[in-house]
């Protein structure tokens, strides 16, 4: 990084000098060793907080350093800081601080070398902080560590640019994405994090056991519905519910799912835990749209059975309310009381790893995507119904009936879940890839998988700090996010491979002061699920990078999985993030995310308000994406620049409000709402629609919803454009193919296959 000399004293360079405190008595020696070219010393101190002495030090020729005596019995703080000289140039330390009677750390407790596995030139640095300077700026490629010590390493002078801490040995710093990029670095204590089998998950979480009366059960399912119902803030508020249930049987559960609400059985598989009742989700609950059920957000269920009441269980939903891991005993219905005669709308959805015995009715949903599933049959459907690796799901029939149909899924993951063992202890279970999977993991046994013990994870709260999630990570833990809001002074840096970093009950993310909210390096098999990333005010770069710019590493065998993620841009405060996903590893799976750049909201939203380029931006190969819903962005809303890209499933709205078509894009009418690059040789999709409403100039057109090369190996499958209610006009479908939509009849023009 670059730096730049001046005139008065510079920040010293770790090589330069060791430091200590000797005591002898009621002495304590301050002293100061050079290893260049010193011949001064000034040393600045205070005692037990008093007025700063600044003192020349006196060269002992004994002990080969400078020296300063203080009268400091033990117990007695030491503050120290040093000017020295090397030639010319006058060097500032960092500050010290040492406790007469404590130990003091070793000398040497981090080391660094020019080369990997410790290789080449080196220097060490004990517990202080430092800029390393122009002999070791950029250059460092490995590092030990003490035992019981940390090291954060900085790419940027002055501590600031990206970072990564080390706990341990690190014999090459290019799988951190930190090789030659050292510019500065802090050294501290590696104190340890306390974990639980049996943790608190906090007071937004209830759990359940057969124990537990149902009068109790429904008393706190029925407050927690009521204290939203029709509320003119609980879409965008602060409360989170999440009720778990232990293995076992419970009569008479009637649950009416508001916003931020999870039920979530904690059996290993779905069938451990029996509700006997309704999850229930319809319309007429929501302030401002009682007619309608498309702005059900942000709820879900997972992991349990359901004997429906009546025999079917009503599930209206819109985006980010995904069923996993379910078992309905019964029948399904997707579409809310009301619908018909002109309302009753909804905007869903997503199911995956489950069971309907019965029939799965979608009604008014005019979207859907059921991935690896068994279902007894499925009636309706709207505009574009999608399937993957479904037994009993209808076959293609795009676009009368809207049916695409894959016998299967490519490649799959299932998330990482909850559950209780048999000894009363918490675990993660985290199942297999599987490639050209159909039906459920569970439908024929137990899922496949590993289960990790909680007390490998860190149990976060909403009061942790960042640096407090990162110290966790760097110990190695995963992470295990409680319901609530964290606000991040930093990003979150996930380094290690394998990580776990989940959420339950929609942990909501924001960070602060525009840094990017987290990261996750170029590595093998992490997973990241069931997190709610929430734009501040001041704009992110991104809201969630998955690997390193330019990285090319092969992750077939074992890829990062994002699943159940969600990004906003505004609605709860005028957020800003440029973009809200970035994939640059390889072969990472996208499993149900929704990024919505917010058109209402309890804050401001608008044009220059809530500001948005990109919901998601691919430069990985050969990513998969399985259930994308990506709305309103600025620009491109989804921009594909990987080769061997898929994606199953993609449901868009374009920005409801560009004032005019010269402030959307200059030189073109809009931007499509998926951009595959032109150098791209290589890319398949199935079942992608794309809408336009804009409601604050209907004269807006926009060219096209797709933006695709001519190649042969570029397809696309199932794809479409509307205008809902003719407020705004596409003019294509994909490139130049397909015809306007337009019109207040809101019939979607078709394209089957294209090329």
């Amino acid at each position: 990084m670059a730096f730049v000399l001046s005139m008065v004293a510079l920040p010293a360079r770790a090589a330069d000098y060791t430091q200590g405190v000797a005591v002898s008595g009621n002495t304590a020696t301050i002293w100061f060793k050079s290893n260049v070219s010193t011949t001064w010393v000034d040393v600045h101190y205070t005692v037990n907080g008093g007025g700063q002495l600044n003192v020349r030090m006196t060269y002992s020729s004994a002990n080969a350093r400078y020296e300063q005596p203080v009268t400091a019995p033990s117990g007695t703080v030491l503050n120290y800081s040093f000017t020295y000289n090397n030639g010319t140039p006058a060097y500032d330390t960092p500050s010290f601080s040492y406790t007469v009677g404590t130990t003091q750390p070793p000398t040497g407790t981090i080391c660094f070398y020019e080369n990997a596995n410790y290789g080449g030139a080196s220097f060490c640095a004990d517990a202080s902080s430092s800029w390393v300077g122009s002999t070791w700026n950029d250059r460092v490629s490995s590092v030990k560590v003490t035992s019981g010590y940390a090291v954060d390493l900085y790419n940027d002078i002055n501590y600031g640019g990206s970072t990564v801490r080390l706990t341990a040995d690190t014999p090459n710093l290019v799988s951190l994405n930190f090789n030659d990029i050292m510019s500065s670095f802090k050294v501290g204590t590696n104190s340890t994090l306390p974990t639980s089998d049996t943790p608190d998950f906090g007071p937004n979480v209830s759990v359940f056991d057969t124990s537990t009366p149902i009068s109790t059960i429904q008393s706190k399912l029925d407050a927690a519905f009521n204290a939203q119902l029709l509320s003119p803030t609980a879409q965008f508020g602060t409360q989170r519910y999440t009720f778990m249930f232990k293995p076992g049987q419970y009569n008479g559960v009637f649950a009416n799912l508001g916003f931020y609400t999870s039920v979530v059985g904690l059996g290993q598989n779905p069938d451990d835990v029996r509700l006997q009742g309704t999850l229930n989700v319809d319309s007429g609950w929501n302030y401002g749209d009682t007619a309608n059920a498309t702005q059900n957000f942000w709820r879900s269920a997972e992991n349990v059975s359901l004997v429906p009441n009546g025999g079917t269980n009503r599930w209206a939903v819109s985006q980010a309310a995904p069923m996993r891991r379910i078992h309905i005993i019964g029948n399904l219905h997707l579409g809310p009381s009301n619908q018909g005669n002109g309302q009753g709308y909804s905007s869903g959805g997503y199911i995956a790893d489950s069971k309907v015995d019965g029939s799965i009715s979608s009604g008014s949903q005019q979207q859907w995507y059921t991935r690896d599933s068994n279902i007894g049959i499925w009636y309706d459907g709207v505009w574009n119904m999608v399937f993957s690796g479904v037994v009993g799901g209808p076959a293609t029939t795009f676009p009368s009936p809207p049916h695409t149909a894959l016998a299967t899924t490519p490649v799959s993951r299932e998330k990482p879940y909850l559950y209780v063992d048999g000894a009363g202890k918490y675990r993660v279970f985290v199942p297999s890839l599987r490639t050209n999977s159909s039906g459920a993991t569970w439908a024929n046994g137990a899922t496949p998988g590993t289960s990790i013990p909680m007390s490998q994870f860190y149990v976060a709260k909403p009061s942790d700090s960042t640096a407090t999630l990162n110290l966790a990570l760097s110990q190695g833990l995963n992470l295990f996010f409680t319901p609530g809001t964290y606000h991040l002074s930093e990003t979150i840096r996930v380094t290690r491979a394998n990580t776990v970093v989940l959420g339950i009950g929609f942990p909501t993310l924001v960070p602060d002061n525009g840094v990017d909210a987290m990261t996750v390096s170029d590595v093998d098999g992490v997973k990241v699920a069931g997190l709610l990333f929430d734009a501040g005010t001041v704009n992110s770069q991104a809201l969630l990078t998955i690997g390193a710019a330019g990285s090319t590493a092969s992750h077939a065998a074992n890829p990062t999985t994002v699943q159940d993620v969600y990004f906003r841009i505004g609605g709860a405060v005028a957020g800003k993030a440029t973009n809200s996903l970035v994939v640059n590893s390889s072969n990472t799976i996208v499993d149900h995310i929704w990024a919505w750049r917010a058109d209402h909201g309890s804050a401001p939203t608008g044009w220059t308000v809530n500001t948005a380029d990109t919901g998601l931006l691919v430069n990985g190969n050969n990513v998969l994406a399985t259930g994308l819903f990506v709305e309103h962005y600025q620009k491109y809303n989804v921009v594909w620049n990987g080769q061997g890209g898929k994606t199953i499933f993609f449901q868009n709205e374009m920005p409801y409000d560009p004032p005019s078509q010269a402030t959307w894009r200059s030189g073109a009418n809009g931007y499509a709402a998926y951009k595959v690059a032109d150098s791209v040789t290589s890319h398949e999709a199935w079942g992608l629609g794309s809408y336009c409403y804009f409601n604050v100039n209907p004269s807006i057109h926009a060219d096209r919803g797709f933006e695709v090369p001519n190649n042969a190996n570029v397809k696309f499958h199932s794809v479409f454009t509307v205008s809902l209610g003719g407020v705004g006009v596409i003019d294509h479908v994909i490139n130049n193919t397909g015809g306007p939509a337009q019109g207040t009849s809101t019939i979607p023009v078709n394209v089957v296959s294209f090329p």
